[in-house]
């Protein structure tokens, strides 16, 4: 039995490829996140039939259609599969690591922790004005743009769904943080800091921004992150974030 291709959209930023067992009656599947450029397997964990031809998909319809992408990311999506995804990848040249999932809410909202902005900076809700930019005001625009088109289908989709935040330093924009996915009433959070203004909280501040729109808007931060990612871990513990779960991701070339 062949995995068959489908689609998924519920509410997440955009369609998403699926990969499933049986379209009527589907017990094990795989979801390709697009612009994410990673994979969740969903369901029984112990399908044998699926198992044994996933590796099939991967490198004759997945490879092929995906011609940039140099890496498979994949995950599970219950601690079932961190058993199987090594069983069923044994043949590859694979590599692990650790993800942990933090959630908050409004009760654990450490609200005391929000730092001061500090001189020079500027932090901004990031509107459809400001990404237009067509004041030319920010010089690095483009920095904004990758960052929504990573994870959105389109500027408008991002703005009819999703949150975000970012600081501004002498006309240029050094951090954001905002919704890298948006299912139900569940917000993802990427983050990013440049380099150079690394160390001054502004992450920090551009978080607290974030987590009180989404209260106001009945929304739950989610936050995801490595496990050896110390400073992004330390932001959301700073700010209440509780971990919730751990997963294994595997990651292999596709080249």
């Amino acid at each position: 039995m062949w995995p068959i291709r489908s689609e998924v959209s519920s509410s997440w930023n955009q369609s998403r490829p699926l990969f499933v067992d049986d379209l009527a009656s589907p017990s094990t599947g795989m979801i390709w996140l697009g612009n994410n450029d990673g994979f969740i397997f969903i369901g029984h964990e112990r399908n044998e039939a699926f198992n044994t031809d996933i590796n099939r998909l991967i490198d004759e319809e997945v490879a092929p259609e995906a011609r940039n992408l140099k890496w498979f990311e994949g995950m599970g999506n219950h601690s079932g599969w961190d058993q199987t995804l090594p069983v069923i990848f044994n043949h590859r040249k694979y590599g692990t690591w650790s993800q942990k999932v933090y959630t908050l809410k409004i009760e654990d909202y450490q609200s005391e922790s929000e730092p001061a902005t500090p001189d020079g900076y500027d932090l901004q809700k990031i509107t459809a004005e400001l990404y237009e930019n067509q004041d030319e005001s920010i010089n690095n625009i483009s920095f904004l743009h990758s960052k929504i088109d990573e994870f959105w289908s389109s500027p408008k989709h991002f703005f009819s769904q999703g949150i975000g935040y970012c600081a501004l330093h002498k006309g240029e924009m050094v951090s954001t943080c905002f919704s890298g996915f948006v299912a139900d009433n569940v917000h993802g959070i990427d983050i990013e800091t440049k380099s150079a203004h690394q160390g001054k909280k502004i992450a920090q501040g551009l978080a607290h921004f974030f987590v009180q729109e989404c209260f106001k808007k009945d929304m739950i931060p989610y936050w995801d992150c490595m496990e050896n990612n110390y400073p992004s871990k330390a932001i959301a513990e700073s700010l209440g974030f509780n971990n919730v779960f751990n997963y294994v991701g595997y990651d292999f070339c596709m080249i």
